[in-house]
C-alpha cells in the first residue's frame, strides 16, 4: 500500500538588509550556492528556469513560475532519493519590506509520498536554510 500525505507549513525570517539584497542571494547563483550548501548546485533564475541540488544522495529539482523583482518568489520542486521520487511541493517566497530590513515569508505546500520524507523533516530543513541565508546576509 503506497501513502501520502499532504502539509502546509509557513516560516518567518527577519533580515537587517533591504529586500533587493535578500532577493540578490536568491537570484545569484554563485551566492544562493554559498549558503544552500548542496554539494553540487545549478540555477536558471528566471520564470520558466529551473535549479538542480544534489546533496549526499538526494536531489531536488525546482522550476520557476513567477517572479516579481525584491518581492516574491514562486516555483515548483521535487525532491528525489534512492528509492524514487520522495516529495513534490510548491513553495512561495515574500519579500516585504520590514524598516531598513525585510521579513520573508515563506510557505511550502508538499505531498509527501511513501514515507521517503516526512512534512516535519523538511519543515526544519527548510528552517536550517533560512537561518543560513541570514549567517550569509549579516544577520
Amino acid at each position: 500500500m503506497t501513502a501520502v500525505k499532504h502539509s502546509t507549513f509557513t516560516l518567518e525570517r527577519r533580515y537587517p538588509v533591504p529586500p533587493a539584497r535578500v532577493f540578490a542571494a536568491w537570484a545569484d547563483p554563485a551566492a544562493k550556492a554559498g549558503w544552500f550548501g548542496a554539494d553540487e548546485h545549478s540555477l536558471d533564475f528566471r520564470v520558466g528556469g529551473r535549479e538542480t541540488n544534489h546533496g549526499g544522495d538526494l536531489t531536488f529539482a525546482a522550476e520557476y513560475h513567477d517572479i516579481v523583482e525584491d518581492e516574491r518568489i514562486v516555483y515548483g520542486g521535487t525532491l528525489s532519493g534512492p528509492a524514487g521520487l520522495a516529495t513534490v511541493s510548491v513553495t512561495t517566497v515574500e519579500l516585504v519590506p520590514d524598516g531598513a530590513g525585510t521579513r520573508l515569508v515563506l510557505t511550502e505546500q508538499g505531498t509527501f509520498l511513501d514515507g521517503h520524507e516526512e512534512p516535519e523533516w523538511r519543515e526544519r530543513g527548510t528552517g536550517d536554510w533560512l537561518d543560513k541565508l541570514g549567517s550569509h546576509l549579516g544577520g
